[in-house]
Order: C-alpha cells, then structure tokens, then sequence
C-alpha cells in the first residue's frame, strides 16, 4: 500500500506516484519486483528483500538516487525469540518499507502510527524517518530499565545466598538478550549515521537534526544496555567467588574436624600394634583409660579450637 502525503493522507497506487510529493508504502518483497525495475533498485538490494538476514550488522547502502539498508526488529517482551524482519529503501520525496518477515504485524502498526506522528501538511521525509524509527525503540527506557531491577534483583539472592542450580543459565540467558538489544542499537546507529552523513543529497540540512535527536537516545540506550552487561559479568564474578567461599569454608570445616579427630587415629594406631609387653593389655581399667583419653583429646582440641576461633 502506498500512501500520498499532503493536506491529507491519501492512499494511492504504484501507478500514482508522483516523484515531486512526498509518499510512503508499506509493501511485501513480491510487490517489490516491478518497482525495482521502474526506479532501477540495485538487484542485490531486491534479493536480500526475499529473505530473513541473519544479521543485525548489514550495513547501510548510499546510491547515487537512494539508500538502502535491512532492519531486524526485536521483541521487547522476549529478546530471544525470532525478530521481525524489513528492509527500507530512502528516496527523495520516497520512504519505502518492504515487509521481509513481520510475524505478528506489530512493525506494520509501528508504520502507520509514524504516518500519523506529524501534521500532515508538516511532514517531511526526515520526521518520516524519525517517526518510524523512534516507534521501533518506544519504551525501550523502561525495558532497561526493567532490565536493571533484574539484575539487582539477583545480586540480592547472590548475597543472601537463595540462588537455584539454573542461576547461570539465568545469567547467560540476561548477557544473550543484552547482545542482542546492543547490536539492535548499534544498526539503528549505523542508518542515523548514513543519513546524517547525507552523502546522495536526499535530506535538507534544517530537519536532520531530527535524526541527529534520534542517535543521541539510541546512543543514550546502547550505553546502558553495556553497562547492563557489564553488571551481569560482575554478578557471574560475584556468583563464582560466593560459590569458592562456600566451598573453602567446607574445607575449613572438614579439616578442623580433621585436626580435632586425628589424634584418635593415632591412639588406635598405637594400641594396635600388638606388642607382648603393653603392659594396658594386662591392666584391668585399660579399655576405660583408652576411652577417657580419646575423650579428653577431643575435649581439649576442641576447646581449642574455640578459642583460635577456628569454627
């Protein structure tokens, strides 16, 4: 579909467009074909539009009559699920957005709530952008930030020692989604700096500070998101020292025990040697000396070792 912007909105045909008014469409890479050929798109750029890129990091293509660049669009309700998927061609008076993979219509809804962001007779293709683009990251604060309560959240349990056994799981799963929002941010990044760049003349000088307001949030979120993740790095160093803690003072407790019961090893090794002239195998109160020996050894070891505050 494609849309004529004026006094009004005005839904059009490919047919009707008019190279001299600024015009929108939200069409499938089906639709793409016959259009490519009639604004001479590069073939590559109509190829990568029949299928899902894998990458965030795709790049941004200038031409001499347009740009070109692909999107993958995150879930912010699931990180790690499968992305929407588009491609956006910029010409003069012309923002064009080929629906790729859009799963559930959600960046289609983003579209034409861009389309109405602006009065109409104030609309330009640069707030057009602006527009579209912000509705991509719409809320993204409060994700962080929700994100930040999270990770809090589990420095808590790590310092009061209530961690489960899918605690680092848990933890690469957080480092997996904040990758994944930082390279979000950073293909966001990568198309403000072409257009700001402005290298095939498609934007006037005076509404680029729109995209200019654009990177400086996207910038403001891609630092958080790291800082995010730097946390979570810190929490793992924090969880694995928690975890040589308890296993040190493990140790510490079975080597005190050790130290308090070693001596009783030595006695029964001393009373079993089995030589003729032990004059205790003889001795009626020997057996009861054996015992109140072992006992008073433990006693005092362990008194002991009260006072050097071993335990």
């Amino acid at each position: 579909m494609f849309y004529k912007i004026g006094q009004k909105l005005t839904e059009i045909t490919a047919d009707e467009i008019d190279e001299n008014t600024l015009t929108v469409g939200y069409l499938s890479a089906k639709e793409l074909a016959p259009l490519g050929k009639k604004y001479g798109f590069a073939r590559s750029t109509v190829a990568a539009c029949q299928e899902v890129n894998e990458h965030f990091r795709s790049g941004v293509e200038v031409y001499d009559d347009y740009t070109f660049t692909e999107l993958r669009i995150v879930n912010k309700k699931n990180p790690s699920t499968t992305e929407d998927s588009v491609a956006v061609y910029v010409m003069k008076n012309m923002l064009l957005v080929v629906d790729v993979e859009d799963y559930d219509s959600s960046t289609k809804q983003k579209f034409m709530s861009a389309l109405n962001r602006y009065s109409y007779k104030n609309t330009t293709l640069e707030k057009l952008i602006y527009a579209f683009l912000d509705s991509l990251i719409n809320d993204d604060f409060k994700f962080i930030e929700d994100l930040g309560n999270e990770i809090t959240a589990l420095e808590e349990d790590v310092i009061k020692g209530d961690v489960d056994d899918d605690f680092n799981l848990n933890l690469l799963q957080l480092k997996k989604e904040l990758l994944t929002m930082h390279n979000y941010y950073e293909q966001i990044l990568d198309i403000t700096d072409a257009i700001e760049e402005n290298e095939n003349d498609l934007f006037e000088a005076e509404d680029l500070w729109y995209i200019a307001n654009l990177s400086q949030k996207v910038t403001r979120l891609r630092e958080d998101t790291d800082t995010l993740s730097s946390s979570v790095t810190h929490l793992q160093d924090a969880y694995s020292a928690s975890l040589d803690l308890k296993l040190n003072n493990t140790m510490k407790y079975f080597t005190v025990l050790t130290s308090i019961f070693f001596p009783l090893t030595l006695i029964v090794g001393w009373y079993g040697m089995n030589f003729k002239y032990m004059p205790e195998f003889e001795w009626k109160y020997g057996y009861i000396f054996v015992i109140i020996l072992s006992v008073v050894v433990v006693a005092t070891l362990t008194l002991f070792g009260k006072k050097k505050k071993w335990f």
